[in-house]
């Protein structure tokens, strides 16, 4: 078993939310690891086609959010279930949108096969909530998030949803607003950046999720994590009654920025993003530039985090 290296303080898995997801995700540890073969084998027993729409389907379809988020909250806990294999336990876990949905598993506040049954019914939530709605999301880089607010003021129907850095603010909203925003935007020389969503989340669009999410939640037990999880809407741990933060993501901000550095202030200094492609890690050097922080998506990255860390 690794060593954990007597100058490193707490380690932090984070993970991954909609918009990397892609056709294969979560495969090279379901065909190489047992723990996450028999999580995905029981989990296609709650809901058929969970593996197909994972390795082999159609990528348009696995883009549609009731589907995108059963198969992405097991493609996080995969890469999370091999380091623990590997001997590696997080001291503290946060996950961006979708993905406090498996940092809640892993941090015990409910199994992971419920995990996975909350997820399924959270994507139909937001799906049913995103039809006939002309919204979607852009991400705002290259000028500071104050800037980026400032230039939406003029527009009622955008709204800033993920302060993922310092310099970059994701909105949701009207598609028409938010294309003669991103104009606004590149005459203050920055960029406005679609994201492969399909809905306008953590904003007041998706205000009716809400209340029939709230109801299938009412069907599970959810305890406080026995590890702490870093929640989106306050970015501090979970405390009191975890339903209710759960219920206040979908329709309010993430607050990744204040997360992490509320993180590094609790004394974590390593950050390993499991899930799909590298987008936390990216944003977590920009807000922490001493941090450590590294990947874990497949085996190969597995590895190389295994080296890092012994």
């Amino acid at each position: 078993m690794p060593e954990r290296s007597g100058s490193m303080g707490k380690i932090a898995f984070v993970f991954s939310g909609q918009g990397a997801q892609h056709v294969g995700m979560g495969q090279d540890f379901y065909e190489k690891f047992d723990s996450v073969k028999k999580l995905y084998d029981a989990c296609e027993q709650i809901r058929p086609g969970t593996l197909e729409q994972s390795f082999t389907g159609d990528g348009e379809i696995l883009k549609q959010t009731q589907n995108t988020q059963p198969c992405l909250y097991l493609a996080d806990l995969a890469p999370a279930l091999a380091l623990q294999e590997n001997g590696i336990q997080p001291d503290g876990l946060a996950g961006f949108s979708l993905g406090e949905i498996p940092a809640l598993a892993l941090g015990g506040a409910y199994s992971l096969e419920d995990g996975f049954r909350i997820a399924s019914l959270r994507g139909q939530a937001m799906a049913k909530a995103s039809k006939n709605v002309n919204a979607s999301m852009m991400a705002v880089v290259k000028i500071p998030s104050e800037q980026a607010e400032e230039l939406a003021k003029p527009y009622d129907k955008i709204f800033p949803v993920n302060y993922n850095s310092p310099m970059q603010l994701v909105f949701s909203g009207d598609k028409e607003q938010l294309t003669a925003f991103s104009a606004d935007v590149k005459a203050a020389k920055g960029r406005g950046l679609m994201l492969k969503v399909s809905g306008a989340f953590h904003s007041p669009y998706m205000t009716p999720a809400v209340a029939p999410f709230s109801q299938e939640l009412e069907k599970f037990e959810i305890r406080l994590p026995k590890i702490p999880v870093y929640a989106n809407f306050t970015a501090k741990p979970y405390e009191n009654n975890p339903k209710d933060l759960m219920l206040s993501q979908i329709n309010h901000p993430v607050q990744w920025t204040k997360l992490i550095r509320n993180m590094a202030e609790d004394g974590f200094d390593t950050f390993i993003e499991t899930g799909v492609g590298n987008t936390l890690q990216k944003l977590i050097m920009q807000i922490l530039p001493d941090a450590k922080v590294c990947q874990v998506e497949n085996t190969e990255t597995l590895q190389k985090v295994l080296e890092i860390l012994k």
